[in-house]
């Protein structure tokens, strides 16, 4: 008896300390924990290098979605079915579902919403991916492939494992575009922590994704990048196009580092993959279609 009072009595204490450690180190109730410090590079800003990928379906279709039967459709008997020119693909190409990554509807002008349905209808035709344009920004991040930023004290760059493309981030304003181009011209700063990075100079031949949202020459975009884990870069873009939207709007996502073993870049370019499809018919002897 003696000894099991002795159990007993053991316990609760120990119950007790082990409250009382809790108590010691549970946050104080309203208190956030530090947000996470961002290893520095030699100039003491963060260190963004590394190669990245969003893991999403925006390159599908930036807004909220749900799963349909193809990007191209035409009306059946109940309900849209694949448009003749991607009924081969099946399910693999279909759309799947997504949660978006901007907030609510794209505020397009009613001419431009016309457009863009116009786009969507056509996709295989349109698609400036199909192509193999360059992506542009802010679609080169969150492509189904990965890129890498490159960066020291006196330079950031971007390279893109889709068709080659690349990014320099002029730490000095240069002054306006020359030339309009895919991947517009990009001038950073460091607000903080963040990095911040203007970009205009586009020409009008990239979409959004491949639902058909797209923008004209007009096309601002301010990116900023901002570490905010180990292994997460938090992304956001804000968009302005007075030919196309009516006010600027917001997309926002995780890039997280790509950690596998040995991990590269790969090559695809994507060019000569296209050529049969853009040129085919100039052969002399054209293969069948």
């Amino acid at each position: 008896m003696r000894h099991g009072i002795r159990s007993l009595l053991t316990a609760a204490a120990g119950a007790a300390i082990a409250a009382l450690v809790s108590v010691s180190i549970a946050p104080v109730s309203g208190q956030q924990a530090p947000a996470y410090r961002a290893p520095r590079g030699a100039d003491g800003h963060p260190d963004l290098n590394g190669i990245w990928q969003a893991i999403n379906e925006a390159n599908w279709d930036i807004e909220m979605h749900m799963a349909r039967p193809a990007l191209q459709t035409r009306p059946g008997p109940y309900g849209p079915v694949p448009a003749p020119p991607v009924l081969a693909l099946g399910a693999v190409g279909a759309v799947p579902p997504g949660m978006g990554v901007v907030e609510g509807e794209l505020p397009y002008k009613p001419e431009a919403l016309a457009q863009r349905n116009k786009n969507r209808e056509n996709w295989v035709t349109s698609d400036p991916e199909i192509k193999c344009y360059l992506p542009g920004v802010p679609r080169a991040n969150y492509m189904p492939h990965p890129f890498q930023i490159f960066q020291s004290s006196k330079a950031i760059f971007f390279a893109y494992q889709y068709a080659g493309a690349v990014r320099n981030i002029y730490l000095k304003d240069p002054g306006p575009a020359p030339v309009d181009s895919w991947m517009g011209q990009s001038v950073g700063k460091w607000e903080g922590d963040t990095l911040v990075i203007d970009v205009t100079g586009f020409n009008a031949d990239t979409w959004f994704d491949r639902a058909g949202n797209y923008h004209t020459e007009k096309l601002h975009v301010v990116e900023r990048y901002t570490r905010t884990a180990a292994d997460v870069i938090t992304y956001e873009a804000t968009i302005e196009d007075p030919n196309v939207f009516t006010r600027p709007w917001k997309m926002s996502m995780p890039l997280y580092r790509r950690l596998d073993k040995n991990v590269q870049l790969m090559d695809f370019k994507c060019v000569e993959f296209v050529e049969e499809l853009m040129y085919g018919q100039f052969r002399k002897n054209p293969l069948p279609r």
